[in-house]
């Protein structure tokens, strides 16, 4: 059977909670490997909650439905205070990306007290916001940006990923809404050993299985290169 679309794969699919440090609750789930433990984890932090962002947001709906099977990751996802999706609603309201912080280290202490393995944030569109902006202050092996804006995150928030030894690998789709290939390059050349990887034919949202295939294929490259290629097809239990 192919692999494509909303297609779940074999995990251990568990919902979760976590709690900031203000005291809210925030809904998400996690999914690892089903037999086995995880090589890795992604911590997600979703698009723009306004403009319709959530945990389900299709690219970490997939990579969560995908990547426990295919190459052995854990994958947490949440919603961000205020932010509602099928699992439920996390307490609180939006807040712009500055109480979210609490979120992304909510999510982080939920990581540590499961003792997940090598923990990578990664973030689409607002979420990679939050990243640059607080993602440096955890215990990550490295971060992973879709579709960055630049919007709230400043050009001193790039700079001071400048002396971080960890990696820091950012896809710009061709076509973005936002913020385009070559405008990247120069905002993220404070950074110079940042990986920029430019995405032929690519769009903000990442739509259409081709695309969610070559975000997900970038994404194992950084984290665990030895599971690539990634199958594209399932039969049995087995790729």
């Amino acid at each position: 059977m192919e692999i494509r679309g909303p297609m779940l794969l074999p995990a251990r699919r568990e919902d979760i909670e976590l709690q900031t440090i203000d005291g809210l609750t925030l809904v998400g789930e996690l999914a690892v490997p089903h037999d086995r433990d995880p090589v890795a984890t992604l911590v997600t932090c979703h698009p723009l909650p306004t403009a319709g962002g959530f945990m389900d947001s299709h690219i970490f709906r997939k990579a969560a439905g995908r990547l426990p099977a295919l190459a052995d990751l854990a994958v947490l996802r949440f919603n961000t205070r205020g932010t509602t999706s099928p699992r439920g609603t996390s307490e609180g309201a939006f807040d712009g990306g500055r109480n979210e912080a609490f979120d992304v280290a909510a999510a982080m202490d939920f990581v540590a007290t499961r003792s997940l393995p090598n923990p990578w944030l990664v973030g689409w569109s607002f979420g990679t916001e939050l990243v640059l902006k607080y993602g440096r202050d955890h215990a990550i092996d490295g971060a992973i940006l879709l579709s960055p804006p630049l919007h709230r995150a400043t050009d001193e928030d790039v700079a001071a990923w400048a002396g971080d030894p960890r990696p820091l690998v950012i896809l710009v789709p061709e076509f973005d809404d936002y913020l385009r290939p070559d405008e990247a390059r120069e905002r993220f050349a404070f950074v110079p050993a940042a990986t920029l990887i430019a995405v032929e034919g690519g769009k903000h949202l990442w739509v259409g299985e081709n695309q969610t295939r070559r975000v997900l294929t970038e994404i194992v490259a950084a984290v665990n290169p030895g599971a690539l290629p990634l199958a594209t097809e399932w039969s049995d239990g087995t790729a």
